[in-house]
């Protein structure tokens, strides 16, 4: 998701000792997901600044598994920027379970319930939470007077036929895995700070100087909002799809408006390849100052002024938001796919590809365990090799059934995850007498 142009939680005790890595995941025998479609309610109040912000979640889940749900875990993805057990997401007050101790650098934490969830059964715990933004212009940061707060909000963990998915953060890709969730935020802000969000979003009168916003947002598998004086201009998709496109100050107008002409356009795209975009609304924040080219979530785009870049973010809004994927495990089903996706909507064909392995052990699908003590290929094979397998596989099966392929992928994991042995099955049986075994094996595709 984060795109890479190529070549102290008050429930801890002090002292406690904090696990670096992920518990052993506990053997299930069932390979349903869950906690099955959780809902999330979600009340935060922010200071004049916009970087800090408290208030109260609760969280709504069922249980599709056959094997009881004895505990959930939250991951508070953003503590991997604090100095664990001093951290910037701080969890108190805890109903409907009992809290444990932070583990995974202080972004895991395991909330046992009081009694065993069956299957069919529902539960619902809640908590208290505290937003502190760290600096720097990131994901979670800010820059100046405009704080952007990605991956803030504490959501359940993932347990199929592994265990519980428990992986640490990595500041090169993402470690992120999220089943489709229903969310309703309402920010209480300064009205002078606007508040682009995931979701659709709605202004009330707040308390004197404040504005309420809330957004609301279906089907999506997390939840991301900015804070600042930003200034905004609007448009609409071919397709009915409002776009705002909120920029800092030094952003200009004319480079807002191209991005905001890139965004209607590249949505309609990618929707006509793809299925239509469900969100009705998509909201772009342009800073020059990010490191990186963009960051995507729902709804949502964080981007320099770089079409390539907001091209590359927006088909995310397909590849990982509604087709998800194990995104630790599996970078390449999404950013392989989503590059593949901006060369397509740029007319590239990926002629001049090439494929040069360095070792054995490189893999285009390693995990970012793998990639983390790789870096400096990581962006070259996931990216760069993956899209390119995408085009060798068109070339291969042809380019008609290639597009079926992808749009038919899609609609049966609309809102549901993606593996690399589904993808291989789908590509075979559209490939027909066509055997790809040897194409995975050339292209390094295992699973």
């Amino acid at each position: 998701m984060r795109f890479r142009f190529l070549p102290g939680v008050l429930l801890l005790a002090a002292g406690l000792a904090v696990p670096a890595a992920a518990p052993a995941a506990a053997a299930v025998a069932d390979a349903t997901r869950t906690p099955g479609h959780p809902a999330y309610t979600i009340s935060l109040t922010s200071d004049t600044t916009g970087r800090t912000w408290t208030g109260h979640e609760s969280v709504s889940f069922s249980n599709p598994s056959a094997v009881a749900l004895t505990e959930v875990y939250l991951r508070l993805w953003d503590n991997a920027h604090g100095s664990c057990p001093s951290t910037p997401i701080t969890v108190s007050h805890v109903t409907g379970g009992t809290a444990g101790a932070l583990e995974v650098g202080c972004t895991a934490l395991k909330i046992t319930l009081p009694a065993p969830v069956p299957q069919g059964g529902t539960g619902t715990i809640g908590f208290d939470v505290s937003i502190v933004v760290t600096s720097g212009v990131d994901r979670f940061g800010y820059d100046g007077n405009y704080t952007f707060i990605g991956n803030a909000l504490p959501v359940l963990a993932v347990r199929d036929a592994a265990g519980w998915h428990l992986d640490p953060y990595t500041n090169n890709g993402e470690s992120f895995y999220a089943l489709a969730s229903d969310f309703d935020v309402t920010l209480d802000h300064p009205s002078g700070l606007a508040v682009p969000a995931t979701g659709t979003s709605t202004d009330t009168a707040g308390s004197s100087g404040r504005t309420v916003t809330r957004a609301v947002a279906t089907n999506v598998r997390e939840f991301a909002w900015a804070s600042g004086p930003f200034k905004k201009i609007t448009g609409t998709t071919a397709g009915g799809v409002r776009v705002n496109v909120y920029s800092v100050s030094a952003i200009s107008n004319r480079s807002a408006t191209s991005m905001l002409n890139t965004a209607t356009a590249a949505l309609d795209a990618h929707s006509a390849r793809f299925g239509a975009y469900p969100y009705g609304e998509a909201d772009v924040v342009l800073d020059n100052g990010f490191w990186f080219g963009g960051m995507e979530y729902p709804g949502f785009v964080l981007d320099l002024v770089s079409t390539t870049a907001l091209a590359h973010e927006l088909a995310h809004q397909w590849f990982y938001g509604i087709v998800g994927d194990d995104e630790y495990a599996t970078p390449w089903l999404d950013e392989g796919f989503t590059d593949y996706a901006t060369d397509l909507y740029f007319n590239k064909t990926g002629s001049g590809c090439g494929i040069t392995w360095q070792s054995s052990a490189e893999k285009l699908t390693n995990s970012m365990a793998y990639w983390d003590a790789h870096s400096g290929r990581y962006s070259t094979v996931v990216y760069g090799y993956g899209k390119c397998t995408l085009h060798d596989l068109r070339r291969l099966i042809g380019t008609t059934a290639m597009e079926n392929l992808l749009r038919s992928y899609a609609a049966s994991h609309w809102y549901g995850v993606s593996t690399v042995a589904d993808f291989k099955a789908a590509a075979q049986a559209a490939a027909g007498s066509t055997d790809l075994t040897s194409f995975w094996a050339t292209h390094r595709v295992e699973g």
